[in-house]
Protein backbone atom coordinates (compact mmCIF):
# COMPACT_ATOMS: atom_id res chain seq x y z
CA UNK A 1 0.00 0.00 0.00
CA UNK A 2 1.29 3.46 -0.92
CA UNK A 3 1.68 5.65 2.19
CA UNK A 4 -0.07 8.98 2.71
CA UNK A 5 3.26 10.80 2.99
CA UNK A 6 4.16 9.56 -0.49
CA UNK A 7 1.07 11.12 -2.05
CA UNK A 8 0.60 14.23 0.11
CA UNK A 9 2.42 16.51 -2.34
CA UNK A 10 -0.02 15.48 -5.08
CA UNK A 11 -2.92 16.87 -3.06
CA UNK A 12 -1.56 20.40 -2.92
CA UNK A 13 -2.76 21.43 -6.35
CA UNK A 14 -6.26 20.00 -6.17
CA UNK A 15 -8.91 22.49 -7.27
CA UNK A 16 -12.67 21.92 -7.28
CA UNK A 17 -14.82 24.59 -8.86
CA UNK A 18 -18.00 25.45 -6.96
CA UNK A 19 -21.23 26.60 -8.63
CA UNK A 20 -22.76 29.97 -7.84
CA UNK A 21 -26.26 28.51 -7.90
CA UNK A 22 -25.46 26.16 -5.03
CA UNK A 23 -25.64 29.15 -2.68
CA UNK A 24 -29.10 30.20 -3.85
CA UNK A 25 -32.44 28.72 -2.89
CA UNK A 26 -33.41 25.46 -4.55
CA UNK A 27 -35.75 22.55 -4.14
CA UNK A 28 -37.70 20.07 -6.19
CA UNK A 29 -40.01 20.49 -9.16
CA UNK A 30 -42.75 21.07 -6.61
CA UNK A 31 -41.23 23.66 -4.28
CA UNK A 32 -38.21 25.93 -3.92
CA UNK A 33 -37.36 26.39 -0.27
CA UNK A 34 -36.11 29.64 1.18
CA UNK A 35 -33.53 29.82 3.96
CA UNK A 36 -31.99 32.53 6.11
CA UNK A 37 -28.72 33.99 4.86
CA UNK A 38 -29.30 33.12 1.20
CA UNK A 39 -27.45 35.48 -1.16
CA UNK A 40 -29.45 38.17 -2.90
CA UNK A 41 -26.77 39.20 -5.38
CA UNK A 42 -24.05 37.50 -7.36
CA UNK A 43 -21.51 39.30 -5.17
CA UNK A 44 -22.93 37.60 -2.10
CA UNK A 45 -22.77 34.24 -3.88
CA UNK A 46 -19.10 34.87 -4.63
CA UNK A 47 -18.45 35.85 -1.01
CA UNK A 48 -19.91 32.52 0.11
CA UNK A 49 -17.84 30.63 -2.47
CA UNK A 50 -14.73 32.42 -1.22
CA UNK A 51 -15.62 31.31 2.29
CA UNK A 52 -15.61 27.66 1.17
CA UNK A 53 -12.15 28.18 -0.28
CA UNK A 54 -10.93 29.95 2.86
CA UNK A 55 -11.81 26.96 5.05
CA UNK A 56 -10.78 24.17 2.66
CA UNK A 57 -8.17 25.55 0.24
CA UNK A 58 -9.92 23.44 -2.40
CA UNK A 59 -12.25 25.84 -4.21
CA UNK A 60 -10.29 28.60 -5.98
CA UNK A 61 -12.94 29.12 -8.71
CA UNK A 62 -16.68 29.77 -8.78
CA UNK A 63 -18.67 29.01 -11.93
CA UNK A 64 -21.35 31.42 -13.11
CA UNK A 65 -24.71 30.86 -14.77
CA UNK A 66 -26.10 33.25 -17.36
CA UNK A 67 -28.59 34.89 -16.97
CA UNK A 68 -28.87 34.01 -13.27
CA UNK A 69 -25.58 35.82 -12.57
CA UNK A 70 -25.93 38.60 -15.13
CA UNK A 71 -24.28 41.91 -14.16
CA UNK A 72 -23.50 45.11 -16.04
CA UNK A 73 -19.73 44.88 -15.58
CA UNK A 74 -18.17 41.42 -15.51
CA UNK A 75 -14.65 42.85 -15.41
CA UNK A 76 -15.55 44.54 -12.13
CA UNK A 77 -17.07 41.28 -10.89
CA UNK A 78 -13.83 39.53 -11.73
CA UNK A 79 -11.88 42.06 -9.67
CA UNK A 80 -14.33 41.63 -6.81
CA UNK A 81 -13.77 37.87 -6.80
CA UNK A 82 -10.02 38.24 -7.02
CA UNK A 83 -10.06 40.59 -4.02
CA UNK A 84 -11.69 37.73 -2.10
CA UNK A 85 -9.00 35.30 -3.23
CA UNK A 86 -10.86 33.35 -5.92
CA UNK A 87 -11.43 33.51 -9.66
CA UNK A 88 -14.44 33.24 -11.96
CA UNK A 89 -14.58 29.87 -13.66
CA UNK A 90 -16.85 28.12 -16.12
CA UNK A 91 -19.67 30.09 -17.73
CA UNK A 92 -22.88 28.07 -17.97
CA UNK A 93 -25.50 28.91 -20.57
CA UNK A 94 -29.27 28.63 -20.11
CA UNK A 95 -31.72 27.71 -22.86
CA UNK A 96 -34.30 26.00 -20.66
CA UNK A 97 -36.22 28.85 -19.03
CA UNK A 98 -37.59 30.76 -22.01
CA UNK A 99 -40.98 30.11 -23.59
CA UNK A 100 -39.41 30.18 -27.06
CA UNK A 101 -37.41 27.06 -26.16
CA UNK A 102 -40.43 24.91 -25.28
CA UNK A 103 -39.82 22.65 -28.29
CA UNK A 104 -36.08 23.13 -28.54
CA UNK A 105 -33.38 25.77 -28.73
CA UNK A 106 -30.25 24.82 -30.68
CA UNK A 107 -32.30 22.04 -32.29
CA UNK A 108 -35.49 24.01 -32.99
CA UNK A 109 -37.06 23.85 -36.44
CA UNK A 110 -37.60 27.63 -36.39
CA UNK A 111 -34.41 29.34 -37.57
CA UNK A 112 -35.26 32.48 -35.60
CA UNK A 113 -35.40 30.56 -32.32
CA UNK A 114 -32.21 28.67 -33.12
CA UNK A 115 -30.46 31.97 -33.81
CA UNK A 116 -31.76 33.37 -30.52
CA UNK A 117 -30.22 30.40 -28.69
CA UNK A 118 -26.97 30.76 -30.63
CA UNK A 119 -26.82 34.48 -29.83
CA UNK A 120 -27.24 33.70 -26.13
CA UNK A 121 -24.19 31.45 -26.28
CA UNK A 122 -22.19 34.05 -28.17
CA UNK A 123 -23.08 36.52 -25.42
CA UNK A 124 -21.79 33.96 -22.89
CA UNK A 125 -18.46 33.90 -24.74
CA UNK A 126 -18.40 37.70 -24.49
CA UNK A 127 -18.76 37.25 -20.73
CA UNK A 128 -15.86 34.78 -20.76
CA UNK A 129 -13.68 37.37 -22.44
CA UNK A 130 -14.29 39.70 -19.48
CA UNK A 131 -14.08 37.14 -16.68
CA UNK A 132 -11.05 35.29 -18.01
CA UNK A 133 -13.04 32.05 -17.97
CA UNK A 134 -11.75 29.11 -19.99
CA UNK A 135 -14.85 26.98 -20.43
CA UNK A 136 -18.31 27.52 -21.88
CA UNK A 137 -20.48 24.69 -20.59
CA UNK A 138 -23.64 23.80 -22.48
CA UNK A 139 -26.44 21.65 -21.13
CA UNK A 140 -29.49 21.28 -23.34
CA UNK A 141 -32.94 20.43 -21.98
CA UNK A 142 -34.00 19.48 -25.49
CA UNK A 143 -35.77 16.46 -26.91
CA UNK A 144 -39.27 15.11 -27.44
CA UNK A 145 -41.97 13.53 -25.29
CA UNK A 146 -43.78 11.44 -27.90
CA UNK A 147 -42.89 9.22 -30.87
CA UNK A 148 -43.21 11.16 -34.08
CA UNK A 149 -43.15 14.54 -32.33
CA UNK A 150 -39.85 15.48 -33.94
CA UNK A 151 -37.32 14.31 -36.49
CA UNK A 152 -34.56 12.90 -34.26
CA UNK A 153 -31.96 12.87 -37.02
CA UNK A 154 -32.90 16.36 -38.17
CA UNK A 155 -32.52 17.63 -34.62
CA UNK A 156 -28.99 16.20 -34.51
CA UNK A 157 -28.15 17.95 -37.76
CA UNK A 158 -29.45 21.28 -36.48
CA UNK A 159 -27.61 20.79 -33.19
CA UNK A 160 -24.35 20.18 -35.04
CA UNK A 161 -24.86 23.31 -37.13
CA UNK A 162 -25.69 25.45 -34.09
CA UNK A 163 -22.76 24.15 -32.06
CA UNK A 164 -20.42 24.79 -34.98
CA UNK A 165 -21.47 28.43 -35.09
CA UNK A 166 -20.84 28.81 -31.36
CA UNK A 167 -17.55 26.94 -31.57
CA UNK A 168 -16.28 29.34 -34.23
CA UNK A 169 -16.55 32.15 -31.67
CA UNK A 170 -14.50 30.28 -29.02
CA UNK A 171 -11.10 31.90 -28.45
CA UNK A 172 -7.74 30.20 -28.72
CA UNK A 173 -7.51 29.73 -24.95
CA UNK A 174 -11.16 28.83 -24.47
CA UNK A 175 -13.09 25.57 -24.67
CA UNK A 176 -16.63 24.38 -25.33
CA UNK A 177 -17.80 21.53 -23.09
CA UNK A 178 -21.04 19.72 -23.88
CA UNK A 179 -22.92 18.05 -21.05
CA UNK A 180 -25.37 15.18 -21.45
CA UNK A 181 -28.39 13.86 -19.56
CA UNK A 182 -30.32 10.76 -20.42
CA UNK A 183 -33.78 12.14 -19.56
CA UNK A 184 -35.71 15.09 -18.10
CA UNK A 185 -37.39 17.27 -19.09
CA UNK A 186 -37.68 15.34 -22.38
CA UNK A 187 -39.00 11.85 -21.61
CA UNK A 188 -39.20 10.05 -24.96
CA UNK A 189 -35.84 11.07 -26.34
CA UNK A 190 -33.21 13.61 -25.35
CA UNK A 191 -31.02 15.26 -27.96
CA UNK A 192 -27.81 14.74 -25.95
CA UNK A 193 -28.67 11.76 -23.72
CA UNK A 194 -25.29 10.10 -23.24
CA UNK A 195 -21.52 10.43 -23.46
CA UNK A 196 -21.44 8.89 -26.93
CA UNK A 197 -23.74 11.51 -28.43
CA UNK A 198 -21.82 14.29 -26.72
CA UNK A 199 -18.54 12.79 -27.94
CA UNK A 200 -19.78 12.53 -31.54
CA UNK A 201 -20.85 16.18 -31.52
CA UNK A 202 -17.68 17.61 -29.91
CA UNK A 203 -15.34 15.40 -31.94
CA UNK A 204 -16.81 16.93 -35.09
CA UNK A 205 -16.21 20.45 -33.77
CA UNK A 206 -12.49 20.26 -33.12
CA UNK A 207 -9.73 20.14 -30.51
CA UNK A 208 -11.24 22.85 -28.29
CA UNK A 209 -14.49 20.94 -27.70
CA UNK A 210 -14.90 18.38 -24.91
CA UNK A 211 -17.44 16.30 -23.01
CA UNK A 212 -18.70 17.29 -19.56
CA UNK A 213 -19.58 14.29 -17.38
CA UNK A 214 -22.22 14.93 -14.73
CA UNK A 215 -22.08 12.02 -12.30
CA UNK A 216 -25.86 12.18 -11.72
CA UNK A 217 -26.84 12.04 -15.38
CA UNK A 218 -26.89 8.30 -15.95
CA UNK A 219 -29.34 5.44 -15.78
CA UNK A 220 -29.17 3.30 -12.60
CA UNK A 221 -26.46 0.68 -12.86
CA UNK A 222 -24.36 2.61 -15.38
CA UNK A 223 -20.63 2.01 -14.97
CA UNK A 224 -19.58 5.66 -14.82
CA UNK A 225 -15.89 4.92 -14.26
CA UNK A 226 -15.85 3.05 -17.58
CA UNK A 227 -17.13 6.21 -19.30
CA UNK A 228 -14.41 8.20 -17.52
CA UNK A 229 -11.77 5.77 -18.77
CA UNK A 230 -13.08 5.92 -22.33
CA UNK A 231 -13.23 9.70 -22.50
CA UNK A 232 -9.74 10.04 -21.04
CA UNK A 233 -8.51 7.43 -23.50
CA UNK A 234 -10.05 9.48 -26.33
CA UNK A 235 -8.69 12.77 -25.00
CA UNK A 236 -12.19 14.26 -24.75
CA UNK A 237 -12.99 14.46 -21.04
CA UNK A 238 -13.19 18.18 -20.42
CA UNK A 239 -14.82 18.43 -17.03
CA UNK A 240 -16.81 16.80 -14.27
CA UNK A 241 -20.01 17.98 -12.66
CA UNK A 242 -19.80 16.16 -9.35
CA UNK A 243 -22.94 15.29 -7.43
CA UNK A 244 -24.66 12.18 -6.14
CA UNK A 245 -28.02 10.51 -6.67
CA UNK A 246 -30.14 7.70 -5.37
CA UNK A 247 -32.72 7.55 -8.15
CA UNK A 248 -32.08 10.01 -10.97
CA UNK A 249 -30.59 13.49 -11.23
CA UNK A 250 -30.98 14.24 -7.53
CA UNK A 251 -28.06 16.72 -7.24
CA UNK A 252 -27.15 15.47 -3.78
CA UNK A 253 -23.79 15.97 -2.08
CA UNK A 254 -21.11 14.13 -4.04
CA UNK A 255 -20.14 10.85 -2.42
CA UNK A 256 -23.21 10.75 -0.20
CA UNK A 257 -25.09 8.00 -2.04
CA UNK A 258 -22.17 5.83 -3.12
CA UNK A 259 -18.71 6.81 -1.88
CA UNK A 260 -17.26 3.68 -3.47
CA UNK A 261 -18.42 4.89 -6.88
CA UNK A 262 -16.65 8.22 -6.32
CA UNK A 263 -13.50 6.31 -5.38
CA UNK A 264 -13.74 4.15 -8.50
CA UNK A 265 -14.16 7.26 -10.64
CA UNK A 266 -11.12 8.92 -9.08
CA UNK A 267 -9.04 5.76 -9.61
CA UNK A 268 -9.75 5.99 -13.35
CA UNK A 269 -9.09 9.73 -13.34
CA UNK A 270 -5.66 9.22 -11.77
CA UNK A 271 -4.87 6.16 -13.88
CA UNK A 272 -5.87 7.97 -17.09
CA UNK A 273 -3.86 11.14 -16.48
CA UNK A 274 -6.89 13.25 -15.61
CA UNK A 275 -5.47 14.50 -12.32
CA UNK A 276 -2.45 16.65 -11.63
CA UNK A 277 -0.63 19.67 -13.06
CA UNK A 278 -0.45 18.20 -16.56
CA UNK A 279 -4.20 17.61 -16.82
CA UNK A 280 -6.77 20.02 -18.25
CA UNK A 281 -9.75 18.17 -16.78
CA UNK A 282 -11.85 20.55 -14.68
CA UNK A 283 -13.39 19.31 -11.45
CA UNK A 284 -16.64 21.06 -10.62
CA UNK A 285 -19.63 20.60 -8.36
CA UNK A 286 -23.18 20.79 -9.69
CA UNK A 287 -25.37 20.47 -6.65
CA UNK A 288 -28.36 22.05 -5.01
CA UNK A 289 -28.76 22.20 -1.25
CA UNK A 290 -32.48 21.96 -0.65
CA UNK A 291 -32.71 21.27 3.09
CA UNK A 292 -29.15 21.59 4.41
CA UNK A 293 -27.25 24.86 4.84
CA UNK A 294 -25.50 25.72 1.62
CA UNK A 295 -21.96 26.70 2.61
CA UNK A 296 -21.31 23.67 4.84
CA UNK A 297 -22.93 21.57 2.10
CA UNK A 298 -20.30 22.78 -0.32
CA UNK A 299 -17.51 22.33 2.23
CA UNK A 300 -18.61 18.74 2.84
CA UNK A 301 -18.69 18.13 -0.91
CA UNK A 302 -15.18 19.29 -1.72
CA UNK A 303 -13.83 17.40 1.29
CA UNK A 304 -15.49 14.22 0.02
CA UNK A 305 -13.76 14.62 -3.34
CA UNK A 306 -10.43 15.28 -1.63
CA UNK A 307 -10.76 12.19 0.56
CA UNK A 308 -11.54 9.86 -2.33
CA UNK A 309 -8.74 11.41 -4.38
CA UNK A 310 -6.30 10.63 -1.56
CA UNK A 311 -7.52 7.04 -1.37
CA UNK A 312 -7.24 6.66 -5.15
CA UNK A 313 -3.68 8.01 -5.11
CA UNK A 314 -2.77 5.45 -2.43
CA UNK A 315 -3.75 2.51 -4.63
CA UNK A 316 -0.72 0.24 -5.13
CA UNK A 317 -0.87 0.31 -8.92
CA UNK A 318 2.27 -1.81 -9.41
CA UNK A 319 0.90 -4.63 -7.24
CA UNK A 320 -2.49 -4.29 -8.90
CA UNK A 321 -0.97 -4.53 -12.37
CA UNK A 322 0.97 -7.63 -11.38
CA UNK A 323 -2.13 -9.32 -9.99
CA UNK A 324 -4.07 -8.42 -13.13
CA UNK A 325 -1.33 -9.76 -15.40
CA UNK A 326 -1.19 -12.99 -13.42
CA UNK A 327 -4.96 -13.42 -13.57
CA UNK A 328 -5.23 -13.23 -9.79
CA UNK A 329 -8.88 -12.17 -9.65
CA UNK A 330 -9.36 -12.01 -5.91
CA UNK A 331 -5.86 -10.71 -5.24
CA UNK A 332 -6.42 -7.79 -7.60
CA UNK A 333 -9.76 -7.04 -5.99
CA UNK A 334 -8.20 -7.15 -2.51
CA UNK A 335 -5.53 -4.62 -3.50
CA UNK A 336 -8.21 -2.37 -4.94
CA UNK A 337 -10.43 -2.63 -1.85
CA UNK A 338 -7.51 -2.06 0.52
CA UNK A 339 -7.07 1.41 -0.96
CA UNK A 340 -10.78 2.18 -0.70
CA UNK A 341 -11.01 1.08 2.95
CA UNK A 342 -7.93 3.09 3.99
CA UNK A 343 -9.02 5.77 6.46
CA UNK A 344 -7.17 8.96 5.47
CA UNK A 345 -9.17 11.43 7.57
CA UNK A 346 -6.57 11.88 10.32
CA UNK A 347 -3.78 12.20 7.74
CA UNK A 348 -5.77 14.81 5.82
CA UNK A 349 -6.46 16.76 9.00
CA UNK A 350 -2.75 16.88 9.83
CA UNK A 351 -1.93 17.78 6.22
CA UNK A 352 -4.39 20.67 6.27
CA UNK A 353 -2.80 22.09 9.39
CA UNK A 354 0.58 21.95 7.64
CA UNK A 355 -1.00 24.02 4.84
CA UNK A 356 -2.30 26.61 7.32
CA UNK A 357 -5.88 25.36 6.99
CA UNK A 358 -8.28 24.16 9.70
CA UNK A 359 -7.85 20.48 10.49
CA UNK A 360 -11.64 20.14 10.49
CA UNK A 361 -13.11 22.68 8.05
CA UNK A 362 -16.71 21.75 8.88
CA UNK A 363 -16.20 22.44 12.58
CA UNK A 364 -14.14 25.55 11.92
CA UNK A 365 -16.88 27.00 9.75
CA UNK A 366 -19.56 26.22 12.33
CA UNK A 367 -17.49 28.00 14.99
CA UNK A 368 -16.55 30.98 12.76
CA UNK A 369 -19.84 32.85 13.14
CA UNK A 370 -20.08 33.42 9.39
CA UNK A 371 -23.43 31.63 9.10
CA UNK A 372 -24.93 33.69 11.91
CA UNK A 373 -23.48 36.86 10.37
CA UNK A 374 -25.03 36.38 6.93
CA UNK A 375 -28.36 35.32 8.42
CA UNK A 376 -28.44 38.56 10.41
CA UNK A 377 -27.22 40.81 7.59
CA UNK A 378 -29.04 39.41 4.56
CA UNK A 379 -32.50 40.57 5.42
CA UNK A 380 -34.77 42.05 2.80
CA UNK A 381 -34.38 42.00 -0.94
CA UNK A 382 -34.96 39.05 -3.23
CA UNK A 383 -33.12 35.86 -2.45
CA UNK A 384 -31.26 34.19 -5.33
CA UNK A 385 -33.05 31.18 -6.78
CA UNK A 386 -33.15 29.16 -9.97
CA UNK A 387 -36.95 29.32 -10.03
Amino acid sequence: MTTFSAISAQLAGQAIEVPSWAYGNSGTRFKVFGSAGTPRTVEEKIADAATVNRFTGLAPLVSLHIPWDLVDDFAALRRYAEDLGIGLGTINSNTFQDDDYKLGALTHTDKRIRQKAIDHHLACVDVMDQTGSRDLKIWLAEGTNYPGQGDMRGRQDRLAESLSTIYDRIGDDQRLVLEYKFFEPAFYHTDVPDWGTSYVQVAALGEKAFVCLDTGHHAPGTNIEFIVAQLLRLGKLGSFDFNSRFYADDDLIVGSADPFQLFRIMVEVVRGGGYGPDSDVAFMLDQCHNIEKKIPGQIRSVLNVQEMTARALMLDTAALQQAQDEGDVLGANEIFMDAFYTDVRADLAAWREEQGLPANPMRAYAESGYQEQIEAERVGGTQASWN
